[in-house]
């Protein structure tokens, strides 16, 4: 029961990410490598440029043994939210060990971060203070820990790597974690070998060839494409005739207001973004609260969906399905592998942000959720 657990996106799968999957694969052949992905939106708030049954498919192609779904009220917030969802389905799997990507590379200090984050009054009234200053809150977070700590970390992947040690620490999970160096830090908008994905999807966005920036075999999914703007129409339907826009997660009151004032007075998601835009609300935040709005993720439904209760597989191979075979007995919560008609409530929640997703492009996705999943090897049986 040998395994490895790995949290990404893979939006879209970059050379970087093969770097990575191929020193896990080299460096534990006889594990089985099991992906933790999200489903058609992520944690920055935008859509998957391509859906999730595309990226489950490269993702096996490539070497991965399983994929599992990380379902939307986890994907699409904070990283520490993201990073529990992630973590407590891997735990959940029996995974042995998380390897992230990490600029630094430096473990101690990540986890010695990590440590200072939890239960610490002294780091809460660090931040309260800041905060009153007029820093956001990962500014005044930041700020904080290196008054504590004299350690600065302030890159996503080793930020996202610190929220994964946090969960495991604060709920006493036997997983283990292990870094491996980004070949580069760079996570800028310009192509160049190991681009980011981020850079990656600009340049899809400006119509410029990417061939040599991801693996050969994406490039033929590499159709069809979603991003933010597509969706600006409904969101401004949505946000001129929502009567109160706060009932919605991660919109605060005041910004709702805003919201509202500016709406009208651009014709696109940038323009707006650039309006709404403060030291308080990062592109990001606004990002993610636009998503939520367009989804209908209410700050009811956040309270409802704070736990994993199932685990929902995409796609496996042989080896995938031979670790859930030897594991299956020791599972506590539900493994869905073929949605039926008596679902779960954030299951449902799920194939809704599903068809929210595919009111764009129209790839009859929807019908995809009650399919067989994805398997790479000789016919699957039901």
């Amino acid at each position: 029961m040998k395994s490895i657990g790995i949290i990404a996106e893979y939006n879209p799968f970059t050379n970087g990410h093969l770097y990575h999957l191929s020193t896990v694969k080299e460096k534990y052949p006889e594990h089985t490598i099991i992906l933790v992905m999200n489903g058609n939106f992520t944690q920055r708030g935008i859509p998957s440029i391509i859906d999730k049954w595309k990226r489950t498919e490269i993702a096996l192609q490539l070497g991965i043994d399983l994929v599992v779904e990380l379902p939307y009220p986890f994907a699409t917030q904070s990283a520490d939210f993201f990073a529990y969802g992630a973590i407590t389905i891997l735990e959940n799997l029996k995974v042995e060990k998380i390897i992230f990507g990490s600029e630094s590379d430096n473990i101690d200090n990540l986890e010695l971060i990590a440590k200072t984050q939890i239960n610490n009054d002294e780091l809460e009234k660090l931040i309260k203070i800041y905060s009153k200053l007029g820093e956001n809150y990962p500014t005044a977070l930041s700020k904080a820990i290196f008054d504590l700590t004299n350690k600065k970390i302030d890159t996503p992947n080793d930020l996202l790597g610190i929220s994964y040690i946090k969960t495991i620490i604060k709920n006493n999970y036997k997983i283990k974690y292990e870094t491996i160096k980004r070949e580069n830090n760079y996570h800028g908008n310009d192509l160049e070998h190991n681009s980011s994905a981020s850079s990656i999807r600009q340049a899809l966005k400006l119509h410029k060839n990417v061939d040599n920036y991801v693996p050969k075999i994406e490039i033929k999914y590499l159709d069809k494409l979603h991003y933010l703007e597509d969706y600006f129409e409904i969101l401004k339907y949505k946000i001129i005739t929502e009567k109160d826009l706060s009932i919605y997660q991660t919109v605060n009151e005041g910004i709702d207001k805003l919201l509202k004032k500016e709406i009208t007075k651009v014709n696109n998601i940038d323009d707006f973004i650039k309006k709404v835009k403060s030291k308080r609300y990062t592109h990001n935040k606004i990002t993610r609260m636009l998503n939520h709005i367009l989804c209908n993720f209410t700050k009811e439904k956040a309270n409802n969906f704070k736990e994993i209760k199932y685990i929902r597989i995409l796609g496996l191979n042989k080896k995938g399905r031979h670790y859930l075979n030897l594991i299956k007995k020791e599972l506590t919560i539900p493994l869905i592998s073929k949605i039926t008609k008596n679902k779960d409530d954030m299951l449902e929640f799920e194939i809704e942000t599903t068809k929210i997703y595919d009111i764009i492009k129209n790839n009859n996705l929807t019908k995809k959720e009650f399919e067989k999943i994805i398997y790479l090897g000789d016919e699957l049986d039901d």
